[in-house]
């Protein structure tokens, strides 16, 4: 157990809403410091609020509950902060206490997203794979491997065993926020949540940027971005296997939202029957089927696989400015999951395979990243690895970044306008790439 741990009620809080903090340290003091993250003449993070030093609360071990075997956090709220003066953004909060630290991720909602590029933290998919209490969406207290006692309802009461308690936010989301920052575009900041808590957040949006792994989504989620997507707001998916599980939102005691259901397999959902468009199967598989790909433009493929990505279209205008020519490669930036596309199923078109990967994972031998345009004149890009945000990081080598950054920034920089799908119309390249199959 970290020396000091906690979580918030919230989140994503409006500029000005307060935030309480339910802390745990085995230190006999502890004190708390938001920094918003972003870009700082070189700096990722400034420092906007910092509390006394207050004295150590234990709070009680984790608590299981119900036939969902749910783990939460049965604590007392330690300490009431008020986000007054803090701009829209995405914060960390650091506990620090003697002999450690961990950190509380909280979004500040931005008041509107017209007109600019909203960056949508994917916390419902940190999660679905947080196993703070013995358990998450996929095993049980055994680990890895156990399960037939794995969650079936994961709860955001409690911290995040993952990141130091930052959940994905440092490796799979930090690096898009401080480039979009750095290049001072017009942006908006919600999180996934906000998506079903406010249907209409989207309205006017020039862009979406979803990063790194956002697997995670319920109805009302999809069809807020749907919705969005139809009336012109471009959406990028920064990374691969997004809109893959269907999950429903619920109370706790502790607020609305807070409760994840994914039962994954259709015949446990006790909603199969009576509500089987709620059925928290995977997106693609019946009682009601909605394959991710009409929102994406491809399928996730599999897990694990690793490999360079692989020049496909080098007229494409995502790679303007970068030199690469046919079958140049991006070191290191496949997996481990990845998207591709099946030329044997219904996709948007004209869609454009701007790399196409070779790749060994079961049955499939590529991965991909596409590109099209809706009919509103939404541009909609599918980079197809979670890797991605790896090579953005610097963890595939110099020469991967500085191409991961030019075309990542690239994509801001067009997606910061809406529709941008009538300025860089896409060229339908599936045919010519795919003539021997998948």
């Amino acid at each position: 157990m970290p020396v000091v741990e906690g979580f918030a009620n919230l989140a994503s809080v409006d500029p000005g809403q307060r935030v309480t903090l339910y802390v745990s340290t085995t230190a006999p003091h502890w004190r708390a410091t938001a920094y918003r993250m972003g870009w700082y003449s070189g700096h990722v993070a400034a420092k906007v609020w910092r509390s006394p030093w207050e004295r150590r609360v234990r709070q009680p071990g984790p608590r299981t509950s119900g036939s969902t075997h749910t783990p939460s956090a049965p604590w007392r709220a330690s300490l009431s902060v008020t986000t007054t003066g803090w701009r829209p953004g995405t914060y960390l909060i650091r506990l620090d206490a003697r002999g450690g630290s961990s950190y509380v991720p909280l979004t500040v909602r931005s008041p509107s997203t017209a007109g600019r590029l909203v960056m949508l933290t994917p916390d419902t998919t940190w999660q679905a794979y947080n196993d703070w209490g013995g358990r998450n969406l996929y095993w049980g207290p055994a680990g890895n491997g156990d399960g037939a006692h794995r969650a079936r309802a994961v709860t955001f009461d409690r911290p995040y065993a993952e990141g130091h308690g930052a959940g994905e936010y440092l490796t799979r989301m930090l690096a898009v926020v401080t480039l979009a920052e750095r290049l001072r575009l017009p942006l908006a900041y919600a999180d996934d949540v906000d998506l079903q808590s406010r249907p209409h957040l989207l309205a006017g949006a020039a862009g979406v940027i979803s990063m790194g792994h956002d697997e995670y989504w319920s109805v009302p989620m999809r069809a807020a971005l749907s919705a969005a997507r139809n009336a012109g707001t471009n959406v990028a998916f920064l990374g691969a296997n997004a809109i893959d599980r269907r999950i429903r939102l619920s109370s706790t005691a502790t607020g609305p939202y807070r409760l994840m259901v994914n039962y994954k397999d259709a015949r446990e959902d006790p909603l199969s029957r009576s509500d089987p468009k709620l059925t928290t199967a995977d997106w693609s598989l019946p009682p009601a089927a909605d394959p991710q790909r009409t929102l994406t433009g491809e399928p996730y493929a599999c897990f694990p696989g690793h490999g360079d990505l692989v020049v496909a279209s080098p007229t494409s205008w995502l790679l303007a400015g970068t030199g690469l020519r046919p079958g140049d490669r991006i070191p290191g930036a496949i997996g481990p999951e990845f998207d591709a596309v099946d030329p044997r199923q219904s996709m948007p078109h004209p869609l454009d395979v701007v790399f196409h990967s070779p790749v060994v994972c079961r049955n499939w031998r590529f991965s991909d990243a596409t590109y099209y345009v809706a009919r509103s004149g939404a541009g909609v890009l599918d980079i197809g690895t979670m890797g991605w945000l790896k090579a953005l990081n610097g963890g595939a080598g110099v020469r991967a970044r500085s191409r991961a950054v030019r075309i990542t920034s690239t994509v801001l920089t067009a997606f910061a306008r809406p529709r941008a799908g009538l300025a860089h119309p896409a060229a339908d390249s599936v045919r010519r790439i795919y003539r021997g199959g998948r």
